[in-house]
């Protein structure tokens, strides 16, 4: 809890000297907030968690190490101002345990727009950064293969995120946590729909349209220090699309407004 609430002040400090505080016309612009599909169906998440057990019954997709995740967030620095950062990032891993990190500007919202960075405006699809990464291995998470066995994963995320309750915010930042290093999948998918299907406190929302096109169903969390959090799901096979982050109320002095974006990710395979 009081680790959001400090996310949540440094991001209203960066909305402020970034977008110029309430009633200003914003430098930057921020993305919208998803939108859930007026008057859709929201489907429980128990339904989705069988659909996912099904999809994995032949175990195809299989799981892979490393990620390929599109973003967007607000970054702060010692030495400059508040910045917006939407990337992409592309992380493959070897036979032999080295790796490799791409990361590119890229705004989904605005394709072939500049995108603004921590070195001032670049060109949609700028490579940002591209390093490998010498051999490595580990035992404990992320690093370990997580299982496919939901009581196991539920331990595995917990260890991930340093919790031995793992609540419904902790479980959602250890999702998130989790598809940034690996790519699930059917039997390692259909586990998480189980454990998020057994927590409380996701509603189901409804039908939304990703930033990538994609349709997807919404849960939601109502999070501490006026934070909302939605996940999206593939309805069909469980599959984590993406995971957003909004203020849930007006904050004057911050030029914060409720329904503000805070983070997205949006995870692709």
């Amino acid at each position: 809890m009081w680790g959001l609430a400090a996310t949540v002040v440094v991001v209203a400090v960066a909305l402020s000297v970034l977008l110029g505080g309430s009633g200003t016309v914003p430098a930057v612009a921020a993305p919208r907030p998803l939108a859930v599909r007026a008057h859709s169906t929201a489907v429980p998440l128990a339904q989705v968690a069988e659909l996912a057990r099904v999809a994995a019954g032949d175990g195809s997709p299989g799981l892979r190490q490393g990620t390929h995740v599109q973003s967007w967030s607000l970054g702060m620095s010692d030495d400059g101002p508040p910045i917006t950062l939407p990337e992409e990032r592309v992380v493959r891993w070897r036979a032999d345990g080295s790796h490799t990190e791409v990361v590119v500007a890229t705004d989904p919202s605005h394709p072939g727009r500049p995108v603004l960075t921590d070195g001032g405006l670049a060109e949609d699809g700028k490579v940002l950064s591209r390093h490998t990464f010498p051999p490595m291995w580990g035992d404990a998470p992320p690093l370990a293969t997580p299982p496919h066995d939901p009581a196991k994963l539920r331990t595995y995320l917990s260890e991930l995120v340093n919790s031995s309750t793992l609540t419904t915010s902790e479980l959602l930042d250890a999702t998130r946590e989790l598809l940034d290093n690996w790519t699930l999948g059917a039997r390692e998918t259909a586990a998480l729909a189980a454990l998020l299907a057994d927590t409380e406190g996701l509603r189901p929302a409804g039908q939304v349209t990703d930033r990538l096109g994609r349709t997807g169903q919404a849960y939601v969390c109502e999070g501490a220090a006026g934070a909302r959090r939605m996940l999206i799901l593939d309805p069909g096979t469980g599959a984590v699309l993406g995971l957003e982050t909004t203020f849930t109320r007006d904050d004057p002095e911050y030029g914060v407004r409720a329904g503000d974006v805070m983070e997205y990710s949006a995870w692709l395979r």
